[in-house]
């Protein structure tokens, strides 16, 4: 059975990865003022971060309609020869309208499987190369998204934040929350739940001392992990704060992968925003 596996440019897989498995991602429309980008094909993140430094606006993201998501459907069916199925993985739908969108679309073929990751970032990335191990192993479309929907959420996702400013702008906080971390030097850790952002542990201090002590919070509390792979995933950041996360766990994971959010991630949590992302259920026996 010949399976194609998509997504969009919310699963900050690194371009290797996506070239390796043959995924093909739906960029996703990034709007600064009234110019429209897609991202990962004509803008880079550090265009968003200026953008929003200059005008104190966030840029605005558009979710694909269903007849847009019909026609990538279609287009990747009949692709390279032709598949039999065809997976598609979706941001969250606790955050997105993404998902529903596909969903509407995939009516209109009987081969067509739509996954909510219930999470974001490279924890969708994480759900991608899982099916793409299962598809090499010979799986069938249905066995696949069956395995895919029971393991998602052990798809930890979480980030530490230097900064709150985007989260306010984009109605998540007050500013009286934004006042108070900047005076007390607070840096909020965003831990995804059921497919939900919400706040984690506060941490205070010099950040790398921050993310480091993030680190060891995410892996006491899931400390369950699959030691297969770990992604490491920010916007911008000082490259010895990754290498000293590589440091930490480098004992931990057989496989750790550095990877650099995309536009529309890095658009609600801002610079020297970094996680560490990662199955939690210890591994699981094919």
């Amino acid at each position: 059975m010949k399976i194609k596996i998509t997504g969009d440019t919310t699963n900050d897989l690194p371009s290797e990865l996506i070239k390796k498995y043959n995924i093909t991602l739906k960029p996703i429309i990034v709007n600064l003022g009234e110019q429209e980008y897609r991202d990962g094909e004509n803008i880079k993140l550090e265009e968003v971060f200026d953008f929003v430094d200059k005008t104190g606006q966030l840029p605005k993201t558009a979710a694909l309609n269903p007849l847009e998501f019909e026609e990538f459907f279609k287009q990747q069916l009949e692709s390279d020869g032709g598949y039999d199925a065809l997976i598609y993985f979706s941001l969250s739908s606790e955050i997105s309208s993404l998902y529903q969108n596909a969903l509407a679309a995939s009516k209109q073929f009987n081969n067509v499987y739509v996954i909510d990751s219930k999470t974001l970032s490279t924890a969708i990335g994480l759900q991608i190369l899982y099916a793409c191990e299962l598809r090499e192993q010979g799986l069938s479309a249905k066995e696949i998204v069956e395995k895919v929907e029971a393991r998602k959420q052990y798809a930890q996702a979480s980030f530490v934040l230097d900064t709150l400013k985007y989260l306010h702008k984009g109605g998540r906080c007050s500013g009286l929350a934004v006042f108070g971390a900047n005076l007390l030097k607070i840096h909020p850790s965003i831990i995804l739940k059921d497919g939900k952002m919400g706040v984690g542990k506060k941490f205070r201090g010099k950040y790398k001392d921050v993310v480091l002590e993030y680190v060891d919070s995410i892996l006491e509390i899931y400390p369950n992990f699959d030691k297969k792979r770990c992604f490491i995933t920010y916007t911008t950041i000082e490259d010895d704060i990754v290498d000293a996360i590589k440091e930490k766990i480098k004992d931990k994971f057989d496989e750790i992968i550095v990877s650099t959010a995309s536009c529309t991630i890095g658009s609600h949590c801002g610079r020297n925003t970094i996680g560490i992302l990662y199955y939690t259920d210890g591994g699981v026996n094919e």
